[in-house]
C-alpha cells in the first residue's frame, strides 16, 4: 500500500478544528464559507493584508514562484502565527481545478512551506472536483455543490451591481451596504433545505436586482474600465493592490467578468478535450450536462437583468466561447487560457474598450493569452485601450497607479474625440 504524502483532514478534526481559506473574491468567499458552516465545517475566509503578508510569503516561496502563490502562502502563515491562535486546531483549504500551473503546484508548494516553518502537521485541503486527494472529514454531495454554484451565481450578480451602481449613487456607500445586507440574508439561506431550488434563486437574483434599482444615481463623468487577467490578481483586492477601489476612486465604472464564466470554462475544457483528444469519454455526458445547465442559468440570470432594465447584463457564455475564433484556439488552457483573450473580447464588444489586463510577473500562460493577444485585439479593433499591469513583490503600487492614470487620460482623450 502507498504511503500518504499528505496528512488527511478526518471526521475527528472535523469536529474542532478551524478551516482557514484565503482571500480572493471577499464577498463570493463569504457566501461559500456560510454555506461549509451549515454542513458543519468551521471555516474562516481571512482578511489579513498589507505589505507583511508577501514579506511572510517571500520568507518561505522561492521569488521565482508565482506571485499569487506568495501572497495566499503568506497570508496562511501569517494567520497561523497570530498569537491566539492554536496551530494544532487549524487546517488550511486552497481551492484547485487540477490543472497546470497555479491550478494544482499551490498545495505542494504550501506544505513545504508549513514544513520549513515547523507547522508540517496541519492538514491542508485541496479542493477540487477532481478527487485530486481523500480528506474523510471533508466531502461534498450534491446538495452541497448545488449549493456552491448558487454561492457564485449571487456573488457574480452583487458584484456586477455594486460596480455598475456605485460610480452614480447619491448616497455614498449604498451600494456596498445593500450588497453586504443581501450577502447575510443569502449566506443565511444557503445550506437550507428547500433553498437551492432554483424558483426560489431566481426570486431572490429578482429582488436583489429591484433593490439595487431603487438606489438613487444620477448621471456623472465616467469611463467604463474592464478587469481582466489571472483570476487571484484579477479579484482579489490582495494581490492587485485595491485595483477595483483605485479605479472607482478615478471615476471609472469597474466592469469584471463574473466567477461563473471560469467555472464554465473549466468545464468546456473537459468538453474540449474529448472533441480533440477523445479523453474522458465516460464522464463526457455528465461534463455536457452540467455545462449546459449552468449556460442555461446564467442566461436566465440575464434575462432577469434585461426585463428590470437598469444595469447592462453580462453575456451568455456560449457567445463568449465563440468570440476568440480566429484569434486563438480552444485547445490553449493552461491558467485563464483562451478564456482571457475571450473576456478581453467580450468587453470591446459590450462597448468597454479601456480594459486592464493584470498578471502576475513571469506568468507564462497570462503573457500568452493575455498580453500576447493585445496587438490582434488593437489591430482588429481600432480604439481599443489595453494595459498590461504586472503584480509581483518587486513592482510597486506608485508605479502601477501611473501607468493606470496614463491609460485613464487616454481613455478620456478618446472619449471626447
Amino acid at each position: 500500500m502507498q504511503e500518504k504524502t499528505y496528512i488527511p483532514f478526518t471526521e475527528q478534526m472535523k469536529r474542532d478544528y478551524t478551516i482557514l481559506i484565503p482571500t480572493m473574491l471577499p464577498r463570493h468567499f463569504r457566501l461559500i464559507a456560510s454555506i461549509l458552516h451549515t454542513y458543519g465545517d468551521n471555516v474562516e475566509v481571512l482578511d489579513n493584508c498589507g505589505p507583511e503578508v508577501a514579506e511572510q510569503g517571500l520568507g518561505y516561496v522561492h521569488n521565482d514562484a508565482c506571485y499569487p502563490a506568495v501572497l495566499v502562502i503568506g497570508q496562511f502563515l501569517q494567520a497561523v502565527k497570530q498569537p491566539g491562535r492554536d496551530p494544532r486546531k487549524l487546517a488550511l483549504m486552497l481551492f484547485q481545478t487540477g490543472g497546470g500551473c497555479r491550478a494544482s503546484n499551490y498545495v505542494s508548494l504550501l506544505r513545504k512551506a508549513l514544513k520549513r516553518a515547523g507547522f508540517d502537521y496541519i492538514p491542508v485541503i485541496g479542493f477540487s472536483l477532481g478527487n485530486l486527494e481523500k480528506h474523510p472529514g471533508f466531502s461534498l454531495s450534491p446538495r452541497q455543490l448545488l449549493s456552491l454554484l448558487n454561492a457564485v451565481i449571487y456573488g457574480d450578480l452583487l458584484m456586477t451591481l455594486v460596480n455598475q451602481t456605485k460610480p452614480y449613487e447619491t448616497e455614498e456607500g449604498a451600494a456596498e451596504a445593500l450588497a453586504e445586507s443581501w450577502t447575510e440574508r443569502l449566506g443565511r439561506e444557503l445550506g437550507q433545505k428547500g433553498h437551492n431550488r432554483w424558483k426560489l434563486v431566481k426570486e431572490n437574483c429578482r429582488a436583489v436586482i429591484a433593490d439595487f434599482a431603487a438606489i438613487e444615481r444620477e448621471p456623472r463623468d465616467t469611463v467604463k474600465v474592464g478587469v481582466v487577467g489571472e483570476i487571484f490578481v484579477k479579484y482579489s483586492p490582495l494581490g492587485n493592490n485595491d485595483l477595483e477601489r483605485f479605479l472607482v476612486g478615478e471615476g471609472a465604472e469597474v466592469v469584471v467578468p463574473g466567477l461563473l464564466d471560469f467555472c464554465l470554462y473549466s468545464l468546456s475544457d473537459r468538453l474540449v478535450d474529448f472533441r480533440l483528444y477523445g479523453r474522458g469519454r465516460l464522464s463526457h455526458y455528465g461534463y455536457a450536462w452540467a455545462y449546459r445547465e449552468l449556460c442555461r442559468r446564467k442566461r436566465e440570470i440575464i434575462g432577469l437583468m434585461r426585463q428590470e432594465g437598469s444595469f447592462e447584463p453580462p453575456t451568455p457564455f456560449e457567445e463568449v466561447f465563440r468570440l476568440n475564433e480566429g484569434y486563438i484556439g480552444h485547445g490553449a488552457k493552461m491558467g485563464e487560457g483562451w478564456l482571457l483573450t475571450a473576456e478581453m473580447l467580450e468587453l470591446v464588444r459590450s462597448g468597454v474598450t479601456n480594459i486592464v489586463c493584470t498578471q502576475p510577473f513571469g506568468c507564462l500562460p497570462n503573457h500568452i493569452c493575455g498580453k500576447g493577444m493585445m496587438r490582434p485585439i488593437k489591430e482588429r479593433n481600432p480604439g481599443v485601450n489595453i494595459v498590461a499591469i504586472d503584480y509581483d513583490p518587486g513592482a510597486t503600487r506608485v508605479n502601477q497607479e501611473n501607468r493606470l492614470k496614463l491609460m485613464l487620460a487616454q481613455a478620456r482623450e478618446n472619449a471626447k474625440k
